[in-house]
């Protein structure tokens, strides 16, 4: 299987699950014009779990490195399939809530206060998995400072949200698309730690006897995500946060190119989601996992550039908005120092 062999190509590889994980929410906002968040999301789960498959068949079973991914998928144990199941499930609750703050926010806002929240609390507990495992840890201070830098950034971001203007989504939904960013970021921090307990982080090349690789932990995880799903968002198709209740008929009449943007987003997420799994090594579960959370700053580009979403803001919102991109920068910059 394809294993990453360098720091540096590892911090390449973390910037560009970065990219993914701060931009599969223009699919949702591609497909919001036609098309309601509760089923866009069926097709983005159907993306993650499509995309998990080719990459273990494809980069997670070539080469003579390590287990390939049905050698590897025979031995897990099961209390390894158990800790990526739970995972997937936590990830599912949190995303959905993330895209139901999207669809009412925008991402300018749900992506930085959510994923900046889920920075911040999953290094943590990241970090405490790599302790218990003997895996790269990095300079534990330098990764506090970068954390608390990142923090900033998500007040500066705070604070220009309250700023928004007339042009934006009502003061209502603007506040529940705040609370929901908060709890899905708290829901989110814990999902990685319990996907990384179920891998041997610290060599795998031969990973130890149970735990799996990078490539089956990601197909595990997505089918977690797709079998809580029947559950997760069946429930907000019948008790959205807003709007009407949507039905699986509805669905089922949406056009090829529609479901096709929402299988693109899946598609893009996974893709991060994997190179994070996949640098752990290299980088260390905590490094990667803050590195590929930078997510927020890509998305906020996204809002403010390209969907205009503080369009006719209120005086000082930009100040605000070229601060809190500053504080990320710095953020990330100083954790890519300290897990050197």
């Amino acid at each position: 299987m394809f294993i990453v062999n360098s720091y540096a190509l590892a911090v390449v590889l973390c910037f560009v699950t970065m990219l993914c994980w701060g931009s599969w929410g223009n699919t949702q906002k591609l497909a919001a014009k036609s098309w309601r968040y509760e089923l866009f999301y069926w097709d983005y789960v159907i993306g993650m779990v499509l995309f998990a498959l080719l990459l273990a068949f494809t980069a997670g079973s070539i080469g003579s490195q390590g287990r390939p991914f049905l050698q590897d998928l025979a031995q897990a144990s099961w209390s390894s399939i158990l800790w990526i199941l739970v995972g997937g499930i936590i990830f599912n609750a949190s995303n959905i809530l993330l895209s139901a703050s999207v669809s009412l926010a925008g991402m300018a806002v749900a992506f930085p206060l959510g994923v900046g929240i889920a920075l911040v609390l999953g290094v943590v507990n990241n970090y405490r998995v790599a302790v218990q495992q003997g895996s790269k840890t990095g300079n534990v201070l330098l990764l506090a400072i970068g954390v608390l830098l990142v923090v900033c950034a998500i007040v500066f971001n705070g604070m220009a949200s309250a700023r928004k203007g007339e042009g934006g989504p009502s003061k209502d939904a603007q506040r529940k698309g705040v609370i929901l960013a908060l709890i899905a970021g708290v829901v989110m921090s814990f999902f990685s730690s319990f996907v990384m307990r179920a891998m041997d982080t610290a060599n795998f090349v031969a990973p130890a006897a149970g735990k799996v690789t990078p490539y089956t932990a990601i197909v595990i995880f997505t089918l977690g995500v797709l079998l809580s799903n029947f559950l997760f968002n069946t429930i907000v198709m019948r008790k959205p946060f807003v709007g009407e209740p949507v039905s699986y008929g509805q669905y089922f009449k949406g056009n090829f190119k529609t479901h096709l943007v929402g299988v693109l987003g899946g598609c893009i997420w996974c893709l991060g989601t994997s190179l994070s799994y996949i640098t752990a090594e290299k980088a260390g579960p905590a490094v990667s996992y803050a590195l590929g959370q930078g997510a927020p700053m890509i998305a906020a580009i996204w809002g403010v550039f390209i969907w205009k979403e503080f369009k006719g803001a209120k005086k000082g919102v930009y100040g605000l908005l070229i601060a809190m991109f500053c504080f990320f920068v710095a953020g990330l910059a100083t954790i890519i120092v300290a897990g050197n």
